[in-house]
């Protein structure tokens, strides 16, 4: 299958090597600054791949099958958008885009293409998520009560400084925005995905160079009548803490923690049908960093989802449901109400300014 990636920056290592690793025919990569190809071409052997400035052209001249997009954020949509109109599948990095009209677009244009949309949350593939997971699908825990997620992390000056478009609402969001939506995905999708009403606080409080949040805390209120809080942060000092998921059941409890939810630290339940010690040593994981092991997967699932004409298992809609919880928090922050879902359109560009002194 010809592949083809968009943009080399930051998490470009990880979709290259889940492409090899899933024996893809890379045919090009594309970046506006050579150097960043030069240095994958480098250090992944990418000798022969044809490098591109202009993603139109790499589009035209090499006709990929499946396309990773890793560009800002702000540019996903409308290169997703030129995709799928040449009949490309896509892998969109998270946020899938950042406005919910966009997120529609690239499912309603991709259903008419007859293309595949993955969003790229690759932490549902974590072998401690997926354990998670199949206890829930199994309804071990009972009636679910509530779950929280916590994303205690440190970004500093250098690394809003090595690429401007990171914090500004034009082409990022904050701290919700990159670097919680893949906690807050698996915490909507673990506790049933309809979400009812959130209440959610915001501020920046430690980088004042950036335009968005920097600490963003939020209750959720799910349709079936479980809750929900999120607490996420890029001002733990001096550098990455944790990031958790709690689950609490009539008949369960589980905490999956570690840099990336990779390792299971609580397991208990009422059936006793498993080992808890067993379980927290088979399905942990200990990833170099907060990417995790979940890139290699999910390209596999993308793959097979093509081959089988079906869709993959984090599609365009899982996609969305992650974008519009976050803009519900920003919109609920932004007015000091609640705010029921689901969202009319909603865009990062309806908080331009929020911070501003």
């Amino acid at each position: 299958m010809k592949y083809a990636l968009i943009g080399c920056g930051r998490i470009s290592p990880n979709h290259i090597a889940a492409a090899k690793a899933n024996n893809l025919e890379i045919v090009g990569i594309c970046d506006i600054d050579p150097w960043m190809m030069h240095d994958k071409t480098v250090k992944f052997d990418l000798d022969g791949v044809n490098q591109y400035e202009d993603y139109k052209e790499m589009l035209d001249k090499e006709n990929p099958e499946l396309v990773a997009i890793a560009t800002e954020s702000g540019k996903h949509a409308s290169i997703a958008l030129d995709c799928i109109d040449h009949g490309c599948n896509v892998i969109i990095e998270k946020p899938i885009a950042l406005s919910l009209s966009d997120a529609d677009e690239i499912i309603r244009r991709s259903k008419e293409k007859g293309v595949k949309v993955c969003a790229n949350h690759q932490n549902r593939f974590n072998r401690s998520v997926q354990k998670i997971r199949e206890a829930l699908e199994k309804e071990r825990f009972g009636k679910m009560f509530y779950g929280t997620a916590h994303i205690r992390w440190n970004r500093d000056y250098e690394y809003y400084g090595r690429a401007k478009w990171r914090g500004t609402w034009e082409q990022d969001g904050g701290a919700l925005m990159n670097q919680c939506i893949h906690n807050i995905d698996l915490l909507r999708w673990m506790m049933g995905d309809e979400v009812e009403e959130v209440v959610g606080m915001t501020d920046r409080l430690n980088h004042p160079y950036m335009d968005a949040e920097d600490l963003g805390i939020a209750l959720i209120r799910f349709k079936n009548g479980s809750y929900g809080i999120i607490e996420g942060t890029t001002d733990i000092y001096p550098r990455n803490l944790e990031e958790t998921l709690y689950l609490f059941g009539q008949k369960g409890t589980v905490k999956a923690g570690g840099q990336s939810v990779n390792k299971i630290e609580e397991w208990r339940f009422s059936d006793m049908l498993d080992d808890p010690e067993e379980v927290k040593k088979e399905f942990g994981e200990n990833p170099p960093n907060v990417y995790g092991f979940g890139h290699t997967p999910l390209y596999a699932d993308v793959i097979d989802a093509i081959k089988n004409d079906r869709e993959p298992y984090v599609n365009g809609e899982a996609g969305r449901r992650a974008l519009e919880l976050v803009l519900a928090i920003y919109k609920s922050a932004a007015e000091g109400r609640s705010v029921k879902l689901p969202l009319e359109d909603c865009s990062t560009m309806d908080f331009k300014g929020r911070f501003s002194d």
